[in-house]
């Protein structure tokens, strides 16, 4: 049986284990890497769980950056090598994963003549750990900022839609009007609208109009009354006229 690597397309493989277990850098390194060599050194191993899907034995590093070689360059990244476990290869495979991939022997050989090596592979696993940890956290903080920021962004759009909304309405509120100064400063259909609540006629409110043309503005609501003497406005009328006002304003 002769070992050889398969191509398959990358969106048909599958990893159980969590891409986390990587920071970003090292996947972007490693994918342009992939791209640049147009393929990976070190073949994912994988299994099939159909005709047409696999699943990542080992190589899961290696797979999370062809997966990211892809997102980068669909054409350079849509296939990867690999080794495929069929039934007639699991064993040697097997074997050479635990022998190559999971363990070093070279280092188990030291270990027996001299306990002191031991402390330099164990201070560069604690570095590279920190460096992980310390990049990941990087990463978390940066998108914490960026959705803080995209959330205050937000609040001042609300904020400013409920504002407009609050000043649309006042601008449809009646403004408050003395009495007085609406006869003297109102138009015919502004007051009529006014008027019409305590059934002043129209022809009233059109002689308080003329008189008001004719002879300038009305210095007080007796000085109404006597110009409009004999026209259609009474004391009665007067008092209604000056409650609507007074009630609108309220």
């Amino acid at each position: 049986m002769k070992l050889s690597t398969s191509l398959v397309a990358v969106k048909k493989i599958t990893c159980n284990k969590p891409r986390s277990n990587f920071t970003d850098d090292q996947i972007e390194k490693a994918a342009k890497l992939i791209l640049e060599s147009e393929g990976v050194i070190n073949p994912i191993v994988v299994r099939r769980t159909s005709l047409q899907s696999y699943e990542v034995v080992d190589g899961d590093f290696e797979y999370y950056a062809a997966a990211r070689a892809r997102e980068i360059d669909l054409r350079k990244g849509e296939m990867i090598g690999v080794f495929i476990i069929e039934d007639e290869n699991e064993e040697a495979l097997t074997k050479q994963i635990e022998l190559f991939r999971n363990s070093n022997p070279a280092l188990t050989n030291n270990l027996s003549s001299n306990s002191d090596i031991i402390e330099y592979p164990l201070i560069n696993l604690m570095q590279s750990l920190s460096n992980n940890t310390d990049s990941r956290l990087t990463n978390i903080e940066s998108r914490l900022e960026n959705r803080t920021n995209e959330l205050q962004e937000e609040l001042k759009r609300e904020i400013k839609n409920i504002n407009d909304k609050l000043k649309e309405i006042d601008n449809k509120i009646p403004k408050q009007i003395e009495p007085l100064e609406a006869l003297n400063t109102l138009k015919i259909t502004e007051l009529t609208a006014r008027l019409k609540r305590v059934n002043v006629k129209p022809k009233v409110i059109e002689q308080i109009l003329n008189e008001r043309e004719k002879n300038g503005k009305y210095s007080s609501f007796s000085n109404v009354l006597e110009r409009m003497k004999g026209k259609g406005l009474g004391d009665k009328t007067m008092i209604k006229i000056i409650d609507s006002f007074s009630e609108s304003n309220i």
